[in-house]
């Protein structure tokens, strides 16, 4: 392997690294330098990739243990944590908001790696933004207000995958669904299990109310912070290739997947990282 290479894309967040080959699973020395970039840069690039699904796998495998397979989007065949993200021929997007994936678990994942397959001539970029920039620009005394306060995260979009067909007046499905999925409750403000640094933890795709607070006054606050937080200077744009990869810290991120491309073939292959075996037990 050739020494790696860090390209920062913007001051807030995002590089583009090169110096690997993935094609072969990852030693410990290479695990450990893909991290530290990761921890450096909140999300980082690959190009030129050719991966097999268990190199994928290998990968995600290298930051730590990986999910079990998603409630609702489908698998590879035979790899059931390596999840199909394709949105082509017109399906419906569900991942062209805001959101950091899966705070509606207890436990939301530490990271997750996503790669190309089929990418659009044009669109169908992905934007990350960073929570730890949109934390430090806060101003003191908003800092100051939210300080100790939480908030009540659930599947918010993922509803639409529960409702169709329901007859009017039941939600069998949803409560089901609700059941299933659950809810949590997040400290607004968060501190990095590896670096220590502050960043804001909620996001416009789950983050419905916060606790304490009338839902007019959750509103309020929440509408600020999500305005807040997508300025674009605390984001970095990726504009896809194919066989590229993209690996990013789901603590202190959050991202959008522009459905801008109409019916052209987006197919992406992802691995979502349980936890963090460097610095979580």
């Amino acid at each position: 392997m050739q020494k790696n290479h860090a390209k920062p894309l913007t001051p807030a967040l995002g590089a583009e690294i090169t110096g690997f080959d993935f094609r072969t699973p990852p030693d410990d020395f290479v695990g450990d330098s893909i991290y530290r970039l990761l921890l450096d840069h909140q999300v980082i690039f690959f190009r030129s990739q050719e991966m097999s699904p268990e190199t994928l796998i290998a990968l995600a495998e290298s930051l730590g243990e990986v999910e079990p397979p998603h409630a609702v989007y489908s698998h590879l065949p035979n790899y059931p944590s390596v999840v199909i993200l394709d949105f082509s021929d017109g399906r419906q997007h569900d991942t062209n908001t805001w959101h950091t994936d899966l705070t509606f678990h207890g436990a939301p994942p530490f990271a997750s790696v996503l790669y190309s397959r089929v990418v659009p001539e044009v669109g169908g970029d992905t934007l990350w933004a960073s929570m730890t920039a949109a934390y430090e620009a806060l101003p003191d005394g908003i800092k100051s207000e939210i300080v100790g306060l939480r908030a009540v995260h659930d599947m918010s979009d993922f509803r639409n995958s529960f409702t169709v067909g329901e007859p009017e007046g039941e939600a069998a499905r949803l409560a089901d669904a609700h059941e299933r999925m659950g809810s949590a409750i997040h400290p607004l403000v968060k501190r990095h299990p590896a670096t220590g640094l502050p960043h804001l933890f909620c996001n416009p795709g789950f983050t419905m109310h916060v606790e304490g607070l009338s839902s007019a006054d959750s509103r309020r606050l929440l509408a600020y912070l999500f305005d807040h937080m997508t300025k674009p200077e605390f984001q970095v744009r990726f504009r896809w290739s194919a066989d590229a990869v993209a690996i990013w810290d789901n603590r202190c991120t959050m991202h959008y997947a522009l459905g801008d491309y109409g019916r052209a073939r987006r197919i992406m292959h992802r691995v979502t990282v349980k936890n963090d075996r460097r610095s979580e037990s």
